[in-house]
């Protein structure tokens, strides 16, 4: 039986962007709070308007900079997303912490692969999250990128990582209706993560959000 990758669309920045998403066969939205570069953010009352117009069983996850456990409860709070996208490593307390405050929201935690060493990072923290999403930013940067780059990161590391893995595992970077296939049949990803890819001048494009998940469909799994 043939299981396609679920789609995350992310930089959602309008309930109707959330609906067309949706529409056309999104599993997930990406909502994204304050964050010291990259495109895409909304004010957290905005991301709480539109998760509020989500219909279950789609996943709103909401993209936050922050690295204490008190600071990722506190953005939560404003936005009630049920999903929590966490962009950089946390700085001050634990994922089970996290896990205690917020029992019914779900953790991704981003990896930026960037080495060798990515892949170990990756396993490590895959024991304490409920998935993790392998992006292409840096946040080793002076202004940190921490997602939205729209370039392709070594996907042999990716693959190394989806293999060593027991959770879901959501592949971004650079995504588009060209490269969907390989990208694919390369790691086997669970999920699919993208947000410049489906977008002309900052907003979703109808047609390149079609032939996106025109290319997904007719993959060879």
């Amino acid at each position: 039986m043939t299981t396609f990758p679920r789609v995350k669309i992310c930089c959602i920045s309008s309930v109707e962007e959330a609906r067309l998403a949706i529409q056309l066969g999104a599993a997930a939205i990406g909502l994204v709070g304050p964050m010291p570069s990259g495109p895409g953010v909304i004010s957290n009352e905005l991301i709480q308007e539109i998760t509020k117009t989500i219909p279950p069983p789609i996943a709103t996850f909401v993209l936050t900079s922050e690295t204490s456990v008190k600071n990722i409860i506190e953005h939560h709070q404003l936005v009630q997303t049920n999903t929590i996208q966490l962009v950089d490593m946390l700085e001050e307390g634990s994922y089970q912490e996290l896990k205690t405050a917020l029992p019914t929201t779900k953790i991704v935690q981003v990896i930026h692969v960037l080495d060798d060493r990515s892949v170990e990072e990756a396993i490590t923290i895959s024991r304490e999250v409920d998935a993790i999403l392998l992006d292409s930013g840096n946040p080793n940067l002076p202004i940190k990128e921490l997602g939205g780059t729209g370039r392709v990161h070594n996907w042999d590391l990716s693959k190394q990582i989806r293999a060593a893995v027991k959770v879901p595992v959501f592949l971004a970077g650079g995504l588009n209706a060209n490269n969907v296939q390989q990208a694919i049949q390369e790691v086997r990803p669970f999920g699919l993560d993208l947000c410049s890819g489906v977008r002309t001048e900052g907003k979703l494009d109808v047609i390149k959000l079609k032939a996106f998940f025109k290319e997904i469909w007719a993959a060879n799994f």
